[in-house]
């Protein structure tokens, strides 16, 4: 049993990534989010809800102690200040393993057309503001691995492949729920991957442009 501190609970793959762990281990698990209201569904037993913004760097260094690992499904225009805010807490709190969602193009390592087709609907600074963010945790002491999914789906499918850094990005798509398994993965295994940029697809979804554009 460990203890996991989820940043940004309420968000999509991160409410799947807790039903699964909920579900397959017996974890303790901390959620941290703004408005902590929206969560209708916590188990009194196994988790602990804080309401709070990550940029309250006071706040989440109290909430991180104890914590074995920490999985950060954050995003919008202040995703910098928010990483550095968790590396600074992460280190004054003493736990050193991050699992953090960021894009897939903040490398420039998606190729061809569905390169171009990917800067161009991510287009006004959103993967400039991903990748220096991106730069923040590989810059820092800490035990992480980042995720660059492919375009997200609600397909209720596990598929998927990796990519390492340095490797063009492969297929053009991937689940939710292919992302949040490997999330429960990785926090079942913390020794896997530290110190990887993994790109995340699913096989055989290459092309212009996801399906579902």
């Amino acid at each position: 049993m460990a203890n996991i501190m989820i940043l940004g609970a309420h968000g999509q793959i991160a409410t799947l990534a807790r039903h699964q762990l909920l579900k397959e281990t017996d974890h303790h698990l901390s959620l941290f989010l703004r408005n902590a209201g929206r969560l209708q569904d916590v188990n009194p037993q196994r988790e602990t809800v804080i309401d709070g913004d990550v940029t309250d760097n006071a706040k989440l260094t109290k909430a991180l102690a104890g914590i074995d690992v920490v999985y950060a499904n954050l995003g919008n225009k202040g995703i910098e200040d928010q990483a550095k805010s968790v590396v600074k807490a992460m280190d004054a709190a003493g736990v050193s393993r991050l699992i953090w969602i960021s894009t897939l193009g903040i490398y420039d390592e998606v190729p061809g057309a569905f390169g171009k087709w990917n800067h161009q609907m991510l287009d006004g600074g959103y993967l400039e503001t991903y990748a220096v963010a991106a730069k923040v945790i590989e810059n820092s002491d800490l035990k992480y691995t980042i995720i660059r999914p492919a375009w997200l789906s609600n397909k209720n499918i596990v598929s998927y492949e990796l990519t390492e850094k340095g490797e063009p990005f492969k297929g053009t798509e991937v689940s939710r729920r292919s992302i949040a398994d490997f999330v429960v993965k990785l926090i079942n295994d913390p020794s896997k991957h530290i110190g990887a940029s993994l790109g995340v697809d699913q096989p055989n979804t290459q092309g212009d442009k996801p399906s579902f554009y």
